[in-house]
């Protein structure tokens, strides 16, 4: 694993890799940095098969990530602007594609920049005291890393307009109602243990399967891609996976599958 100044790592026994964005003295924010190491880490996941999957979460009781550091954000022109946007869209976009499962443990603010980073994961669970939002407008700006795509996909053109519009911040339980969430949880103790059971009942499926889930379910929003063939390409790709004639086998055999990843 990377050593990292603004990241912690730490992998369990069975394969779940912990991402903490590890910076609590500005509440979590995303700097440059920041952005650059979570892409090293993400590419990390890409590359380590014995890498089951992440849980992206917050250091501190007070942010998971409580936006983009607004000392960087402040010296920006419209051409490096734009790289900027690019730039996380690219990162974040790691997160959302990822043939692994990504669960965003949300602890405390999770606005601008952090809103947008859990809502690339494929997840997100909540404890109660957490808040979401895109807040940019506040700042003359507009969210740059997804959030414009990402949360009118989760909740829907009309209040995803309402929340960008106004800058407003919603809870957990408003968030879980509107579909941003997953579920909501009571604390920190809780939330790693509703991250693990997820983890633990996804990653004890067939692996290619799940990454086909996520290609398929991701093409639903990209025009690109004819969905339906997709869907139907994807089904017979795994048709020809040992992991399928284990999955079939096991089942008709009444006993619990064994999957390689193959």
């Amino acid at each position: 694993m990377n050593e990292f100044d603004n990241l912690l790592l730490d992998i369990d026994s069975t394969g779940i890799l912990t991402i903490t964005i590890n910076r609590p003295d500005k509440l979590n924010a995303l700097n440059g940095d920041t952005i650059e190491e979570l892409r090293t880490a993400i590419q990390q996941v890409y590359d380590d098969p014995t890498i089951k999957g992440v849980i992206l979460t917050g250091s501190g009781e007070k942010a998971f990530v409580a936006g983009a550091d607004i000392s960087e954000l402040a010296q920006l022109t419209e051409v490096n602007g734009r790289k900027f946007s690019e730039r996380g869209q690219e990162v974040f976009a790691l997160f959302e594609n990822c043939h692994k499962p990504t669960i965003a443990a949300v602890n405390g603010f999770a606005l601008g920049g952090g809103c947008e980073i859990a809502m690339a994961c494929h997840m997100r669970i909540a404890t109660q005291n957490a808040r979401f939002g895109q807040p940019e407008v506040n700042l003359g700006i507009i969210p740059g890393y997804g959030g414009t795509q990402r949360l009118t996909q989760l909740i829907g053109k009309g209040k995803a307009m309402e929340l960008m519009m106004t800058g407003d911040m919603i809870g957990a339980d408003e968030a879980k109602a509107l579909g941003l969430v997953n579920h909501v949880v009571a604390g920190r103790e809780e939330l790693t243990a509703k991250c693990q059971e997820l983890m633990q009942k996804i990653t004890s499926k067939g692996p290619l399967a799940i990454g086909m889930v996520v290609d398929c379910v991701n093409g639903v929003f990209n025009p690109q891609v004819k969905g339906y063939q997709a869907e139907a390409n994807a089904f017979g790709s795994c048709c020809r996976t040992a992991d399928f004639k284990e999955g079939t086998a096991a089942f008709l055999e009444k006993r619990k599958p064994h999957f390689s990843g193959e």
